[in-house]
């Protein structure tokens, strides 16, 4: 980890005033503490209240499946619930206007932006899961080649997992095919839907046929 690099997120965190652990800042109940629900009703239902925190979980599908609206569902949530929210965009393909609209509040969101170099990603990745004080912290690597992802050590992501392990922060992996999940960890699947235009998101509808395709292999955490 680059020292530059560590003192500009450690910067970033401090601007937006998310070096404080949300403990400190937003006490949760007792009720909230296993899951952080996804904003999806079905989604949540099947799942059990949502994925689960202190566990890396991951979200994939081929483009224009829905992926991104997820991301921007969850996240939303996540924020809508008083909680800070981190992405990490490798690719840099994260529209804020497209979330703004979808309901996300801007100002919880710590945006890490690169534009193809996973493995610097992955730097960022791991240091904001160290800071901690996250609710829902994503990593998008859906546009990342494949021989890119094959550059990540063979430990990543269990040392990933690791690092949130019985904490409150739910961690997703983004990705266009299975890649990782901790054991209390789920994987979301998704598919493309041909009733479903890809230009726009038109509410409730769409999004019940973007979430037809749910794989579950795993035991949830609390449900």
């Amino acid at each position: 980890m680059s020292s530059a690099l560590r003192v500009e997120l450690e910067s970033l965190l401090r601007a937006r005033q998310l070096d404080r652990t949300l403990t400190s800042a937003h006490p949760w109940s007792d009720n909230s503490r296993d899951v952080a629900p996804t904003g999806m009703a079905s989604l949540d239902r099947t799942l059990g209240g949502g994925v689960a925190r202190g566990h890396l979980s991951e979200v994939v599908g081929p483009r224009s499946s829905g992926r991104a609206t997820v991301l921007c569902r969850m996240l939303a949530a996540a924020a809508d619930r008083g909680e800070a929210v981190a992405l990490i965009d490798t690719a840099d393909r994260f529209d804020p206007l497209s979330a703004d609209r979808a309901g996300l509040d801007l100002s919880k969101l710590l945006w890490v932006r690169d534009t193809g170099n996973a493995l610097r990603a992955l730097k960022a990745m791991n240091l904001v899961l160290q800071a901690g004080g996250f609710g829902l912290v994503a990593f998008d690597v859906a546009d990342v080649h494949a021989s890119a992802l094959r550059q990540f050590p063979l430990t990543t992501w269990m040392r990933m997992a690791r690092v949130i392990e019985g904490s409150q922060t739910a961690a997703v992996v983004m990705a266009s095919t299975r890649l990782a999940r901790s054991p209390g960890g789920v994987t979301i699947a998704l598919e493309p839907s041909p009733n479903v235009s890809t230009a726009q998101w038109a509410g409730t509808s769409d999004r019940a046929r973007f979430l037809r395709a749910i794989d579950l292999r795993t035991r949830v955490v609390g449900r």
